[in-house]
């Protein structure tokens, strides 16, 4: 199956809905074995259409959620146009620039709490997915997502994500409804310290084409 079929098949009115209640959704299955084969090898042209078909079926949340949040800036409809009038690369909170990247995490490898900070106009929503099977080929390593809201405490959820599975989620902030209206909250992501095996996924910044 193609990385277009793949994509186009997805109930994309769930998965919008689910990101703007929850600010993440899981979706299973997304990645067959021909995807996964060559997401290993890092083939520039898989992960170049995973970034372009998502960017274009994800852009209607992206530009919604600017509109809540009143922020004057629209996205274009295809990833193309949208690198054309972006530059630079995104940075994590620590002021480091973030890349797209293939992962491989063995006994006792975890990765910390990250979020990657929002230059201006950056697209909001990056992709995860996970390329072998928890419970056979690795143990641990859940993929964690913590939600800071105003004045309360954080709130952490585990995806459940299997072989082939690919999770959406903000990159750094998305808006919440709350009952006066819209409000900015913060989401931080990380792994779980891997007990057994290697664990191998990967993560990509829809708008930044780097896999190291």
């Amino acid at each position: 199956m193609s990385v277009r079929d793949a994509v186009d098949r997805l109930d994309w009115p769930r998965i919008e809905a689910q990101l703007n209640e929850e600010g993440c959704a899981v979706l299973p299955g997304v990645l067959g074995e021909g995807l996964i084969a060559e997401l290993l090898l890092a083939r520039p042209d898989v992960i170049a259409d995973l970034r372009k078909h998502f960017y274009e079926r994800l852009v209607p949340t992206a530009n919604h959620w600017n509109a809540v949040r009143e922020i004057d800036h629209t996205y274009p409809d295809t990833l193309a146009e949208w690198m054309a009038q972006s530059g630079g690369a995104a940075v994590d909170a620590t002021g480091d620039s973030a890349h797209s990247r293939l992962t491989r995490l063995r006994i006792d490898d975890y990765e910390p709490l990250r979020q990657y900070g929002e230059r201006p106009n950056a697209f909001p929503l990056q992709l995860v997915a996970l390329l072998n099977e928890p419970g056979n080929d690795f143990t641990g390593g859940e993929f964690v997502l913590t939600e800071q809201r105003p004045r309360m405490q954080s709130r952490p959820m585990v995806l459940p994500l299997r072989r082939g599975d690919v999770a959406v989620l903000a990159v750094a902030h998305r808006p919440h409804k709350g009952t006066k209206g819209y409000y900015r909250v913060s989401l931080k992501h990380a792994i779980s310290r891997v007990r057994s095996g290697e664990r191998v996924g990967i993560e990509l910044l829809i708008d930044e084409a780097t896999v190291a």
